[in-house]
């Protein structure tokens, strides 16, 4: 079997979060130099972390956050766009999107080699936890989990939340997806003990690890990393990083450190899918004709 790699990059970085409405300008600046430094080394698809342009603001409810949003087109696809088409690598950001007065979203824009916008992913599931004040600020997506088709593949994106649920990863496989990307802000309470703080990680880092063998499909995970304190005076979050790209059978094909920014590289074997899917034939043997309380919050 002839073997297509595709060379990936995931942008692993610490927010600059004390430039206060110079935020956005100063991280699409570390942007463009890393997609940059990620092209030289070979990369054809790059994927930045989540609401990558500025701190992590949901630790807090506040109407002035919502200035931080933008339309999508706007400045920072446009920005994107130039950083995509100058170093001819598919792009997938994650944006705060206005999309009208009073109605915005956790938006993932995905760039083609050309600068073209090939499509965009608004996050479906909205967390509200400590720290995590998610439902404050988006609207739940209405794009549905459909794949965006580019120049490198079928690429089923999708947002941190996201990643803990088996159906959005199940419903981009069956749409075609050749590869799974999670842009994603995750992290420890500081306070924590450090046997929780592990459990933490290893339970995200097992749900995709699970999404890949489910689906026999590569995962992309990109994640922040660094302290960033609570606007409440609480201990704030220190994203723990561990950004990863894993093959169709779970295994690590690279993974990044939890202190501090970092390219990962790796390359990802386009034909193994159809190898693995051969001899794990999930798909085949799913019984859709038993599935039918899924559409159930709960079965009483």
């Amino acid at each position: 079997m002839k073997t297509t790699t595709l060379p990936v990059a995931l942008i692993q970085e610490r927010a600059v979060i004390d430039q206060g409405a110079r935020n956005a300008e100063a991280n699409l600046a570390i942007i463009e130099a890393r997609v940059g430094e990620a092209a030289r080394l070979g990369a054809k698809l790059v994927l930045l972390q989540e609401l990558h342009n500025g701190p992590y603001f949901c630790q807090h409810e506040h109407v002035c956050e919502f200035e931080l949003a933008e339309p999508i087109p706007g400045p920072s696809t446009e920005r994107l766009a130039a950083i995509a088409r100058a170093n001819r690598v598919v792009l997938v950001s994650s944006l705060f999107e206005k999309r009208a007065t009073g109605l915005y979203h956790n938006t993932a824009v995905v760039f083609d080699a050309d600068g073209s916008v090939a499509g965009k992913y608004r996050k479906m599931h909205i967390p509200d936890d400590p720290g995590f004040y998610e439902k404050f600020y988006f609207t739940p997506g209405d794009t549905g989990f459909t794949p965006i088709d580019t120049s490198v593949g079928r690429l089923g994106v999708m947002v941190c939340w996201d990643q803990w649920y088996p159906e959005g990863a199940r419903l981009m496989a069956l749409a075609g997806a050749e590869l799974l990307l999670y842009p994603t802000a995750i992290g420890w309470d500081p306070t924590d003990e450090q046997a929780e703080k592990d459990r933490q990680r290893e339970a995200w880092i097992l749900s995709h690890r699970g999404h890949a063998v489910a689906n026999g499909l590569p995962v992309l995970s990109c994640n922040r990393v660094g302290h960033e304190p609570s606007p409440l005076g609480a201990a704030g979050i220190r994203f723990w990083g561990s950004s990863h790209v894993l093959g169709p059978q779970g295994e690590f094909l690279a993974l990044a450190g939890t202190d501090a920014p970092e390219i990962v590289v790796a390359e990802v074997d386009m034909r193994r899918s159809e190898h693995v899917r051969r001899i794990w034939p999930f798909l085949r043997d799913r019984r859709i004709d038993a599935y039918g309380d899924l559409l159930k919050r709960y079965r009483d």
